[in-house]
């Protein structure tokens, strides 16, 4: 969308004949061609004998114009860009760029459209994934939808840059919310023995969602209606998320048990299960409470509000907060690097994207299987420190060797993509429910490299997650990972994990077994 294509000045009249270097044309599209450096000028003639020199952010008009030549010694009058731009039309018909004149003086305006996108995607995550612990999965899923359709639709009709800019941001923001909610949502929805699959999933949509839009990309040269076709994607899910009922794990936090009761009793229909299981004796409470909820001790605690501050409440969990934190800055930061970069790696620009969001599908596979057979952190440190390695490998590949930096790249986005998609999971397991969301060429990789190989050895002091249920209290979520010896024979309260186990189980049709 804010590609910059080949340009030069506009000419003040009708242009007669173009000379580029030692080739002759009659139109400027005939030499786009020839175009290898910025450095380069265009000599044009028009229809009244003036001859004038194009360059890209200024023009040249020669005071003697006997014959048209490309090498000029005499006289010249430089002349700003008062006409606009030429741009190259072969590749793109039409981006933000060439509509709004986003070069020269302007050019930095074209450089911030991809910075206050990302900005949106912080702001999202961290306004949505809050309002999601507040009102709900299922509101927030629904409205970030609906928002992805509207916003996307009203970018492509946006009048002026900064109105593209603002709405874009917006849509930025919903997307990240919808993304990060919708994670948890089926987290808390799939149980222990499918979770793995069923997180990467969304992962694996997600890098199908990007070789769609690098297939659109390259049917579509025209930045709005590229735009339009990528927003109807989303208009399908728009009509039916309001059909999805809300989460038992936030409804029992909530102590809204009766339409817990009701989630879990359709859960237990679809897995055909005959004889489904009582809040009221999974979390102690007794029938008459449904409605009002507990009393007493329990309900001050439960009902208590939380903050981010809560994720620093004692040294176990300030302690992998940190640590978490900086492993999602360094996979976050190590798939968009990845993943931007790969549009100037040489060759085809749309089949290098295609082929970023390929790479991602077998490495969850990969990913899933490693995760079930050695865990979620045994899995993660080797793929962190591999990816710092390919960054360094990259840096000591000659410039000219294309193929193989095309190939170390494409190693280094599986490796990252393994990381980032198992974060996903691994914070929801490592946190209870009620804070479930939450100028050098090779700086970026060099960055990259650091902080995947902190991360990975950072990530030695995270309990394992594999085969143990969702925490639902900070006090849950502070034993695990202690030694067994320091809670043994000990009874877990009633609204612990181990009790809400029973009601993952339930969207299994092993449920009685396992229970």
């Amino acid at each position: 969308m804010a590609v910059t294509p080949n340009f030069v000045c506009g000419i003040p009249g009708n242009v007669s004949s173009v000379l580029f270097y030692n080739s002759s044309e009659s139109s400027l599209e005939d030499i786009w061609t020839l175009w290898t450096s910025t450095e380069n000028y265009i000599v044009v003639q028009l229809e009244n004998g003036e001859v004038w020199e194009l360059n890209q952010c200024s023009r040249s008009k020669r005071e003697v114009s006997l014959d048209l030549a490309y090498e000029y010694k005499g006289n010249k009058s430089i002349f700003s860009c008062s006409d606009g731009f030429l741009y190259d039309n072969t590749k793109w018909n039409s981006t933000v760029v060439t509509q709004w004149d986003l070069v020269c003086d302007r050019e930095w305006l074209a450089k911030l459209i991809q910075p206050t996108f990302m900005l949106g995607v912080l702001i999202g995550a961290v306004i949505f994934g809050d309002i999601a612990d507040r009102l709900g999965r299922q509101r927030v899923i629904w409205f970030t939808s609906a928002g992805q359709f509207v916003f996307g639709i009203a970018v492509a009709f946006t009048f002026d840059y900064y109105s593209f800019v603002i709405v874009r941001f917006l849509l930025a923001m919903v997307s990240s919310g919808y993304l990060v909610v919708a994670f948890v949502y089926v987290t808390e929805f799939v149980g222990i023995k499918a979770r793995t699959w069923a997180s990467m999933h969304v992962h694996a949509f997600f890098a199908v969602g990007i070789m769609v839009v690098a297939l659109v990309g390259f049917l579509v040269r025209t930045w709005w209606v590229y735009q339009i076709f990528l927003s109807i994607a989303t208009l399908p899910f728009v009509l039916c998320c309001w059909m999805l009922p809300e989460t038992p794990f936030w409804l029992l936090s909530e102590e809204r048990y009766e339409d817990a009761q009701k989630v879990i009793n359709i859960m237990a229909r679809w897995n055909k299960v005959s004889t489904p299981c009582k809040v009221s004796e999974l979390c102690s409470v007794q029938q008459d409470d449904l409605v009002s909820g507990g009393t007493g001790d329990h309900d001050t605690a439960s009902t208590k509000k939380h903050n981010i501050l809560d994720l620093f409440c004692n040294w176990h969990i300030a302690r992998r907060t940190i640590t978490v934190w900086l492993i999602w800055f360094t996979g976050s930061l190590g798939y968009y690097v990845f993943s931007l970069s790969s549009v100037s790696l040489g060759g085809n620009e749309y089949l290098n994207l295609f082929l970023i969001g390929a790479v991602e599908l077998p490495c969850y596979i990969i990913a899933c299987i490693a995760m079930d057979k050695l865990g979620r952190r045994n899995t993660l440190i080797p793929f962190l420190i591999l990816s710092a390695l390919i960054c360094v490998l990259i840096m000591f590949i000659p410039q000219d060797f294309s193929i193989l930096i095309i190939l170390a790249n494409m190693a280094g986005k599986f490796s990252i993509g393994v990381a980032f998609g198992l974060i996903y999971l691994y914070t929801a397991e490592l946190y209870p429910t009620i804070v479930r969301r939450s100028v050098w060429i090779f700086m970026p990789l060099l960055i990259v490299g650091i902080m995947a190989l902190l991360s990975g050895i950072l990530t030695i002091m995270l309990p394992e997650t594999l085969g143990k249920p969702l925490t639902n209290t900070l006090a849950e979520a502070t034993e695990m990972g202690r030694k067994k010896k320091s809670s043994s024979g000990k009874t877990p309260p009633a609204h612990s994990g181990a009790t809400l186990e029973k009601i993952e189980m339930f969207g299994q049709e092993t449920v009685n077994t396992e229970k």
